[in-house]
């Protein structure tokens, strides 16, 4: 009877161990938000060369992790000069990409084009800017972002644009620009209602509290927050404040997970302030040697893997933040940003691209149903994608 009794408990479990590679294969899996190409800019290598073990990605790793759809963080900081023409060097990037591997890969530009594209069995590849300030504050660098396959638009990272406020500005009050407007200008909001116009979704990820709100009541079509997680269990700058998370539900909008420790874990920034002192003088080598001041703990995270090692949260605490949203504004709303390749440390298990099955198996485990999982895994992201569409 003993024996009977087991099996019954531990049934449900051992079918979603067997079946989870099934629902994950047949899901259309979406990641909002990876940094490979700036990885393969700063590292001088390529995304379809074997990249194990100096990167979370490359193209042969997309396929092993069963990721049908990527959307390509284009990135600098804010102190790069010409950010418009760095952007345009990394969309280069991946369209050489493309070009060498057709059979493989393809830059898509509407959800059929998607769709196509998976049926082919290829990697659906976007653009997501991430950083207003690239478009250097001319909307035709926007509109010709958007030719080039741009399907959304981060509208600051940590800097302030002219005409919008980062969350990192208005919470330090250390950025200059911060301190002459807060939110949107007359400017950014005609950025917003041109991005509404072309069909590229509007990102919050990275925005400013008054920006936040300014996009809210801009914005004619769903927002996505394309990696970012929850304030109240990781109170962060980054991360999304209750009263935001349920606007965005109520927009029709998406937020999609990132995977920074720092961002899931409350504990995990005061680890990282001390490995980074203990290699301060590698990080400042670095920096004078030309890496961005963000991607160099990157690089001594990974040259130094066994003492973050340590440090990193349980992949479950990455999914509390996951439940958290969902019981705020429901399972439609949620989706995967991974920030892969543009973070130093992240959940355990999650150790590059081919982990996203663990977290399919997960998601079963904790009960929730295969319809379910393939919204989380993609189906929301592909709707707001469309919903943006003219």
């Amino acid at each position: 009877m003993k024996n009977k009794l087991l099996l019954v408990f531990l049934f449900p479990f051992a079918v979603h161990a067997q079946d989870y590679q099934k629902v994950h294969d047949k899901a259309i899996v979406v990641d909002s938000h990876n940094d490979i190409l700036t990885a393969c800019m700063e590292k001088k290598v390529s995304m379809d060369k074997d990249l194990k073990g100096r990167t979370h990605s490359d193209l042969k790793r997309f396929k092993e992790g069963g990721v049908d759809v990527q959307i390509f963080s284009v990135w600098c900081d804010g102190n790069q000069p010409n950010p418009n023409a760095w952007a345009n060097r990394e969309m280069d990037t991946l369209n050489a990409v493309v070009k060498r591997n057709p059979d493989k890969i393809a830059i898509v530009k509407n959800s059929k084009e998607v769709k196509k594209a998976v049926r082919q069995g290829k990697l659906a590849a976007m653009f997501g800017v991430e950083g207003g300030h690239m478009i250097e504050d001319n909307i035709d660098n926007l509109t010709k972002m958007y030719e080039r396959g741009t399907r959304y638009m981060t509208l600051t990272w940590n800097n302030s644009t002219t005409w919008a406020t980062s969350a990192m500005a208005e919470t330090t009050k250390k950025d200059s620009l911060a301190k002459t407007h807060k939110g949107l200008t007359g400017l950014g909001k005609q950025i917003v209602k041109r991005m509404n116009e072309l069909g590229m979704m509007v990102d919050v990820s990275h925005v400013g509290e008054q920006t936040f709100w300014d996009v809210i009541n801009t914005t004619t079509k769903p927002v996505i927050a394309s990696h970012s997680n929850a304030y109240t269990l990781c109170p962060v700058f980054r991360n999304l404040k209750d009263d935001q998370i349920i606007a965005i539900g109520k927009n029709g909008g998406v937020i999609d997970l990132n995977f920074y420790a720092g961002f899931v874990d409350s504990t995990f920034k005061d680890k990282e302030v001390k490995f980074a002192l203990t290699h301060s003088k590698e990080l400042d080598s670095l920096k004078k040697a030309g890496v961005q001041q963000d991607y160099a703990l990157t690089l001594i995270s990974e040259k130094y893997a066994s003492e973050v090692q340590a440090s990193k949260p349980p992949m479950s605490m990455l999914l509390d933040h996951l439940d958290y949203i969902v019981k705020l504004i429901g399972v439609g709303h949620v989706g995967l940003g991974s920030d892969f390749d543009g973070i130093s440390v992240a959940p355990q298990q999650l150790d590059n691209v081919t982990s996203y099955p663990l977290i399919t198996k997960a998601l079963l485990e904790r009960g929730y149903s295969k319809k379910d999982v393939t919204k989380i895994l993609g189906g929301n992201i592909l709707r707001v994608l469309k919903a943006n569409e003219n």
